[in-house]
């Protein structure tokens, strides 16, 4: 390895150790990984301004790819400003719905119609989140569900940090049933020419099977909390209607407008060639102009915290990125997988899978497309079979920790501004073997259906 390859692989290594340590604020540590990737890894190990400004990536905003991307996969090299400006976005729609009230009226209506029983929540959420996720970007979901969950919690009196675990999970899993639900399908699905219906019909199935073992895995993690809380569910009648919760009935009506709006461009968006960053200034736009004199207000409650966690992640990325990381990582599968059709699905699920954990699963999908290609190619292999292996892969491997995908720092950060840390630990315990069942799951059929 060269010596920015060690720097850029010993950065990373700090900023995961650092993060888990959880002693330092983590914007702060990706912030600060970030400078030394810039700094040691781009221009000590590579003397190169060029691969500072790519992984920067600011001339992205000037160009119409950014804004349309008629068709293309939208580029994923450094710094995802459409990921950011996107979050950016939904995270000014969500604080302009929950100041009209559509959380608390939403939540209580679910809580009215299962009769306020913990265990049908529980599992009625995971179930949304997952259909949600089908159609809506994975962190859109989150960023609407979790904030539900902490409404829900303080007016039923239960900790939702379980129902965030288990949502966020099974968005990440919705998410890969279509093309359009998790970013890493957007970019298998554009570069290798498949439809929303070729997705549905095979990672769709993988993850319609794994999602009935996903909720009965999660009841049986978290049964002692939810059996507890079952038992000293709040009093019906000591809550409001549902109807009480509505104060203005016009900015209630303004925001299903624009959440309507929101879903329809995001279902819709590979069609149209609308990017997310457009849907997402859009949306901001539409949400701080009717808003009127409350605009600064939203403004100011921004979680500008995840956004510039995502920025120096996205730097430190970038450095395995640049200095070929990532390509070691892609050839290596490539070269001791052979011609054997199993052995190649495994270890590109598995590997995959186990990268997304902790490397963004945005650009390892952008540099897995050339070897399964390849090994189409020159093994004579039938290239979807090895499309749905790293799609599963890189969707569901995101799930296993906090920084694995956006959804999962997006759902994190939702609950620890409301006062529920969920620390390493805590999350890795659920989630980290629920995704080695879903990974296990998926390898099983795809050998049985295509192999």
């Amino acid at each position: 390895m060269t010596i920015a390859q060690i720097l850029a692989v010993a950065i990373f290594i700090a900023m995961f150790l650092l993060i888990v340590i959880d002693k330092i604020e983590r914007q702060y540590v990706t912030l600060g990984c970030g400078a030394l990737t810039l700094i040691l890894v781009f221009g000590v190990g590579m003397r190169s301004t060029s691969a500072i400004w790519r992984t920067l990536n600011l001339n992205s905003f000037f160009t119409t790819q950014f804004w349309y991307a008629a068709g293309e996969a939208e580029s994923s090299a450094g710094i995802n400003w459409s990921t950011i400006v996107f979050i950016l976005g939904m995270m000014i729609m969500v604080e302009g719905m929950a100041k009209a009230g559509f959380f608390r009226w939403l939540c209580m209506k679910l809580a009215k119609l299962v009769h306020y029983k913990p265990i049908p929540l529980f599992i009625t959420f995971m179930i949304m989140s997952a259909l949600l996720a089908m159609f809506i970007d994975s962190i859109t979901v989150i960023l609407f569900l979790a904030a539900v969950t902490v409404e829900l919690a303080k007016l039923l009196k239960f900790d939702p940090v379980p129902m965030i675990l288990s949502e966020i999970f099974c968005a990440n899993l919705g998410g890969s049933a279509t093309m359009c639900g998790d970013p890493p399908n957007i970019i298998i699905g554009t570069s290798l020419s498949y439809s929303f219906s070729d997705f549905l019909t095979n990672t769709g199935l993988i993850a319609g099977i794994s999602l009935i073992l996903v909720v009965f895995y999660f009841f049986l993690v978290f049964r002692k909390e939810l059996l507890q809380e079952e038992a000293e569910a709040v009093n019906p009648t000591t809550l409001p209607d549902p109807k009480e919760i509505i104060t203005n009935r016009g900015d209630f009506i303004v925001s299903c407008i624009i959440f309507a709006c929101a879903v329809i461009m995001l279902i819709t968006h590979a069609q149209t060639g609308l990017t997310v960053a457009l849907i997402g200034t859009v949306i901001a736009v539409f949400t701080l102009v009717t808003a009127g004199k409350n605009a600064i207000k939203l403004l100011k409650k921004v979680d500008y915290d995840t956004l510039l966690f995502f920025v120096g992640l996205f730097v430190v990325v970038g450095g395995l990125e640049q200095t070929g990381v990532l390509e070691i990582i892609a050839k290596f599968i490539g070269e001791i997988s052979g011609g054997n059709l199993k052995l190649m699905v495994a270890i590109i699920l598995w590997i995959s899978a186990f990268a997304s954990a902790f490397v963004d699963n945005i650009p390892f999908a952008a540099t897995m497309i050339p070897v399964v290609k390849s090994l189409a190619a020159t093994q004579g292999v039938d290239l979807q079979t090895l499309a749905w292996a790293l799609s599963m892969g890189t969707d569901i491997g995101g799930s296993a920790t906090p920084i694995g995908a956006s959804a999962n720092v997006v759902g994190t950060s939702v609950a620890a501004k409301n006062g529920y840390h969920i620390g390493w630990g805590k999350y890795c315990k659920s989630a980290a073997p629920a995704t080695i069942i879903v990974v296990t799951v998926s390898m099983l059929i795809i050998f049985v259906r295509y192999c």
